[in-house]
């Protein structure tokens, strides 16, 4: 099972024997936890302990993503489309004013 359905299929687990959050704000908190202790890690250098706390970002992320009724799955596939789209517009650009996209900033 892909980790991300995996990770939900937890949280919805964990859900039904009462182990959840109140409130929006209390899970907006703990991604912002999250995040500042990823940034901690990548302070010390040790990429373990940055794999780690990534990892438990995206656990919280996804929690978020159940808490607020919509599928990580669904939204992180259209935030791939949006990319693409997006990226190949500018490659377009680039094209046409004979540019390299290595040579730009």
């Amino acid at each position: 099972m892909p980790a991300l359905i995996k990770a939900l299929r937890i949280q919805d687990k964990s859900k039904q024997v009462g182990f959840e959050w109140d409130t929006t704000a209390q899970v907006q908190a703990k991604v912002m936890e999250e995040l500042a202790e990823l940034n901690e890690a990548m302070e010390e250098n040790n990429q373990d302990h940055i794999e780690e706390e990534f990892g438990d970002l995206l656990f919280s992320l996804v929690n978020y993503a159940r808490f607020i009724d919509i599928s990580p799955e669904n939204a992180l596939a259209k935030t791939n489309q949006k990319f693409i789209r997006r990226f190949q517009l500018m490659e377009e650009t680039i094209r046409e004013d004979k540019k390299k996209i290595e040579n730009m900033n």
